[in-house]
């Protein structure tokens, strides 16, 4: 099995994110026109639920193995390797069963209750036979996140994508005339179709690459693992509370908001679709870089890793340096173009422009979501897992608080979601930060700090011209999309220009280095 350098891994997981999130844009554009807003609001509402159940059934074991794996890799210690596999299989297999079981049973009064609508218990029953299968593909992911091959993961995300963009129409098609619940729960049985096929072709190239057997002697290993199963737990429980505090956050976030926009006044008709609007149009481009940075954090928990195993802090501090120039890099051009052109974007993408005042309120606080991944991966591969969870759990706190605070205030109202967001995601950015500043001495030097800035203020001033532009011109997609890239050609030169991608960082990528 072909390993891969930080760089070449990172890149592998950029380029199938891209793929994916393109795949995955014109799904959401499917079902947002096929099923509209209140469709998209139901459909939103159920899978936090989803995203819950999911991060109690794995157990924060795949940052857990990704770590283990790489560390028993550079030992060369294949049994090793096999017992921390045979335990994360046993004990993922198990909670995905019961979990799935009791979602389907407390849908009903998940939906009722908690939701304020309960047309919400389609989609959440619909969904429910997934949590298996993403149970079972995370521990292969993070069994090939150890062995820093990252091509068989980035393989089956293009195909989970494909199949679901091929089944999300006929689905929802089929189903939408027995009502916009049905429609839901039929784009949730997509989602299930494309995870499965994924999962299958995962367990193809696992079978044909790994070097042992997991059947034989599965019992055996079983028995002598104890002391494998304390140290995936030692990263793993905390990394779940980091978890568990996001999904719980996300899971609370639909039920404090349908509560607190009660308590203000508004029809939960109307919050339906607002929240729709929020969480299926504007959430969606916010999260658009993040395919990015998640690659990044992804190769970054090996990497630091065996790093700190060889006590190489030089190493680790150019790692995360390296992570936070790039995730900034790929998030200040999104921050600047979703600000300028958010109803034009808007738009284009969903014939409406309705949610712009949200993504011009909320992209300027979402750039430090692009550094927060890898700062979490960081902290996680350097057994900072803990701290990592308790920040998170300050950060949800603090925004529940003023989310509710703000959006029962009939004045306010949605907007007071839009804000409560954004204090989360900067205080839970700032918290990390400070933890690595405590635990390693790392900080962002000064000068690369002015250099983000400047690359803010060039951009912006470079967008601002462009669209003063395209508004002079007979706008149309067609120039609008020309403007984009060539703001994009520009600001590929500010990189360069400002440093933010070294020469010595292009010669790691094969098909670059030939022309270097």
């Amino acid at each position: 099995m072909s390993k891969q350098t930080f760089l070449q891994g990172t890149i592998t997981l950029i380029i199938a994110g891209m793929i994916t999130r393109f795949l995955g844009f014109i799904n959401r554009l499917v079902v947002a026109r096929l099923m509209g807003e209140e469709g998209v609001g139901l459909y939103m509402m159920a899978l936090p639920t989803l995203f819950l159940v999911i991060a109690l059934t794995q157990l924060g074991l795949p940052v857990a193995i990704s770590k283990r794996v790489a560390e028993a890799e550079a030992q060369n210690d294949g049994a090793k390797i096999k017992r921390i596999l045979v335990v994360s299989l046993i004990l993922t297999g198990s909670a995905s069963v019961f979990f799935t079981i009791g979602m389907i049973l407390v849908s009903p009064i998940i939906a009722n209750t908690f939701l304020t609508d309960s047309r919400t218990v389609f989609p959440l029953i619909a969904i429910s036979p997934i949590v298996p299968i993403i149970a079972l593909s995370s521990v292969i992911k993070g069994y090939f996140q150890g062995k820093q091959n990252m091509k068989p993961q980035s393989y089956a995300q293009v195909i989970e994508q494909v199949v679901r963009i091929t089944c999300v129409a006929l689905f929802v098609k089929l189903l939408l005339p027995l009502g916009v619940e049905y429609a839901a729960a039929g784009a949730m049985f997509s989602v299930i179709l494309g995870e499965g096929i994924s999962l299958l072709y995962m367990f193809w190239h696992f079978k044909r690459n790994k070097p042992f057997k997991i059947r034989y002697r599965f019992f055996s290993y079983l028995k002598t693992s104890k002391d494998t199963m304390k140290e995936l737990f030692s990263i793993a429980l905390p990394s779940t509370g980091s978890r568990l505090i996001g999904s719980f956050s996300n899971f609370l976030e639909p039920i404090i908001v349908a509560q607190s926009l009660a308590i203000a006044g508004f029809s939960s008709v109307l919050v339906t679709k607002q929240y729709g609007e929020l969480t299926g149009y504007v959430m969606p481009l916010l999260f658009l870089p993040t395919f990015i940075t998640h690659s990044l954090a992804v190769a970054l928990v090996p990497n630091i890793s065996e790093a700190d195993a060889s006590r190489n802090q030089p190493l680790i501090h150019y790692r995360i340096h390296q992570s936070i120039r790039i995730s900034f890099a790929s998030g200040a051009i999104a921050t600047v173009v979703l600000t300028l052109f958010a109803a034009t974007i808007l738009t284009y993408m969903y014939g409406t422009g309705n949610a712009s005042y949200f993504l011009v309120l909320m992209a300027p606080f979402y750039i430090l979501l692009y550094i927060q991944s890898p700062l979490q991966s960081a902290l996680q591969a350097l057994d900072l897992a803990k701290p990592a969870m308790w920040n998170s759990l300050i950060g949800s706190v603090v925004k529940y608080t003023v989310l509710f605070l703000l959006a029962s205030n009939r004045a306010i109202g949605i907007y007071g979601v839009a804000i409560a967001m954004c204090v989360g995601v900067v205080l839970i950015t700032l918290l990390h930060l400070f933890t690595l500043r405590k635990a390693i001495q790392f900080y962002i030097p000064f000068i690369d700090i002015c250099k983000m800035i400047l690359l803010l203020v060039l951009t912006w001033w470079t967008g601002s011209m462009l669209k003063n532009i395209y508004l002079k011109t007979d706008p149309n997609i067609f120039i609008f999309v020309l403007i984009l890239l060539i703001l994009s050609i520009i600001y590929i030169a500010y990189l360069f220009l400002l440093r933010f991608i070294s020469k010595d960082e292009l010669k790691q990528i094969p098909f670059i280095n030939k022309w270097l």
